[in-house]
């Protein structure tokens, strides 16, 4: 009687990588996704740092201060389903430059806004046009790179995320210095057309790029990229959308992205306010030392992909290098509940760039859960959409519970103790609920149940 044959996925066997020049297109996209994400993050992020001296102008308590600052989060995680489809069937090309048209528009029309009502108007639209950005970006990824890649790459346009949050600081305080808050957005809003010219002129897909040669495509083919949209699971049969949600995986990787944008989005969205209410900063201070968090986590988000990636050249599972890395993330990064112990701003400063630099690392092996697990190729975007959504949820309540906390008890105590606590919760979810980190098989459609 012969042995029953194991389930477990075969080692990762490496090509051989493509030398000289003329071999790195690869690169070169995602470089192209990095700045398309960068601009996201500053058009996302210049509210936050403007506030300040927008809520005198238009009268905004902190209440409803952190009411508008979640209204983006609302059409921003909500736009994360239909993307994902949208981005599977019409591709990234399309879909990336229209969404990056929308958001570029409601930025500019930020600076028109007279009270509450408008600006939220605003927030909302922007939401619908960035929701295309974090699933494009994810579905180029999966097609341009191979596995062993994939964590690198991820956190190379991720980290336009710390580098727009970063650059939104000293740049939107300067404009507002030199001009008003209002032309914050008028100047800001205008990148976006000038990416979208660029990601037009410089995107294909691998088959169709014509500065890709025949070696970086093989290469990247052999290594294990999502290219194949007619690609369906071993027994012939596909699953549906909505069955993506019979899977434990699914939902682990839906809950430990909550967690870890729960606490991400508090230097998104209030970290400006707090380093102003609760730390003292004048404008100067906050626009100079404000970004060093963003900074930091920049060179943690690069260090976690090369760590996830390394470990897999090495001959760890994917499974065990991916987990791995999102586990150790996260819970260094519930060093964010000490912020509330120090006494000294320098000292808060210093465990909140540790905090945002943990999150950074785990985001990279994040970024890669849907090239990694969905079933077939053409639902790389839609599972991202997934994932995102429910991480955006905690873009919805995140600010607002924040803002709560502040009325109610007049400092940031409570809400940077409930940040770090699920920061742990994500790591326990991430180690536990994900079952293994490989394709979702259509024949294990009941594995919540598991």
């Amino acid at each position: 009687m012969s042995a029953p044959r194991s389930t477990r996925p075969e080692p990762l066997t490496l090509p051989p990588r493509p030398r000289g020049r003329g071999h790195n297109t690869r690169w070169g996209i995602v470089t192209l996704c990095f700045f398309g994400i960068t601009i996201n993050y500053v058009d996302r992020a210049n509210l936050s740092v403007a506030l300040p001296q927008m809520s005198l102008d238009l009268h905004i308590p902190p209440e409803i201060q952190g009411f508008v600052l979640s209204t983006f989060f609302i059409t921003y995680a909500l736009g994360q389903l239909p993307a994902g489809g949208l981005t599977d069937k019409y591709g990234v090309r399309p879909m990336f430059a229209i969404g990056a048209t929308i958001w570029g528009t409601f930025t500019m029309l930020g600076a028109a806004v007279h009270n509450v009502g408008s600006l939220i108007a605003t927030r909302l639209g922007l939401g619908v046009g960035e929701a295309a950005g974090y699933l494009g970006c994810a579905k180029a990824v999966s097609r341009w790179f191979p596995r062993h890649e994939r964590a690198l790459a991820n956190s190379i346009w991720d980290n336009g995320a710390r580098a727009g949050t970063a650059i939104a600081l000293p740049v939107v305080t300067t404009i507002i210095a030199l001009l008003s808050w209002r032309w914050s957005f008028i100047i800001t809003g205008l990148l976006a057309f000038v990416w979208v010219f660029a990601w037009l002129r410089g995107y294909r897909e691998p088959d169709k790029h014509p500065k890709l040669s025949r070696e970086e495509f093989e290469y990247i083919k052999a290594g294990g990229a999502r290219l194949d949209d007619a690609e369906a699971d071993a027994t012939g049969s596909k699953v549906r959308w909505r069955q993506l949600f019979g899977y434990r995986t699914v939902w682990a990787m839906m809950i430990g992205f909550f967690c870890l944008n729960y606490a991400i989005y508090f230097f998104i969205t209030w970290f400006p306010t707090y380093l102003v209410k609760e730390r003292g900063f004048d404008l100067l201070k906050l626009g100079i030392f404000g970004a060093l968090p963003g900074i930091v986590a920049i060179g943690g988000s690069l260090l976690g992909g090369f760590t996830s990636d390394r470990l897999v050249r090495r001959g760890w599972p994917l499974n065990r290098a991916r987990k791995t890395c999102l586990a150790c993330g996260m819970l260094l990064s519930s060093v964010i509940a000490l912020a509330v112990l120090v006494p000294a701003a320098w000292e808060a400063l210093a465990l909140l760039s540790v905090s945002y630099a943990s999150l950074a690392f785990s985001a990279a092996s994040v970024a890669t859960l849907p090239s990694d697990v969905a079933p077939q190729a053409d639902q790389v975007s839609s599972l991202a959409g997934i994932q995102n959504f429910a991480s955006n949820v905690a873009g919805v309540l995140g600010p607002i519970v924040t803002g709560l906390l502040i009325g109610a008890t007049g400092s940031f105590v409570l809400a940077l103790l409930l940040s770090g606590a699920l920061c742990i919760v994500g790591a326990l979810t991430y180690t536990l609920g994900i079952k293994r980190v490989e394709p979702l098989s259509a024949r294990s459609g009941a594995e919540v149940a598991a």
